[in-house]
């Protein structure tokens, strides 16, 4: 299994996604938990290097979990995605290994990972993707 924290930042109906150098897909912005990290030590750090903003640290809400078979990965790796909101400080530009960041709506979900596809689903069903 792979343990993951994600923040979902959404306007005007659309989610920020970012691709990595060499990835075919792009991802709800996050990462990989460090030893002994919180959720939230997590995904600021990851916040930070990927995008060069700021999460408000005060802001985070826990969003949701969701599993599915890891983008890229053989069959059987799952992937646990913990996802917040949070509101940010900052400019996002891609850094280290993102190559690109977009805005997606609902009808891009062919272009992001099986996890986030998951997500993009129940955004919809509240409404908040469009």
């Amino acid at each position: 299994m792979i343990d993951k924290i994600a923040w979902i930042e959404i306007e005007n109906g659309k989610i920020l996604v970012a691709k990595s150098k060499g990835k075919s897909v792009f991802y709800i912005p996050g990462g990989k938990r460090e030893s002994n990290e919180t959720d939230a030590q997590t995904l600021i750090r990851e916040i930070r290097e990927e995008l060069s903003v700021e999460l408000i640290p005060e802001s985070l809400v826990h969003y949701g979990n969701f599993s599915a078979q890891a983008h890229g990965h053989v069959s059987g790796i799952i992937v646990e995605m913990t996802c917040y909101t949070a509101s940010y400080r900052g400019t996002l530009l891609a850094a280290n290994e993102i190559e690109e960041v977009a805005w997606l709506g609902f009808g891009d979900k062919d272009q992001v990972s099986f996890v986030d596809r998951i997500i993009f689903d129940d955004l919809k069903s509240k409404q908040l993707l469009k």
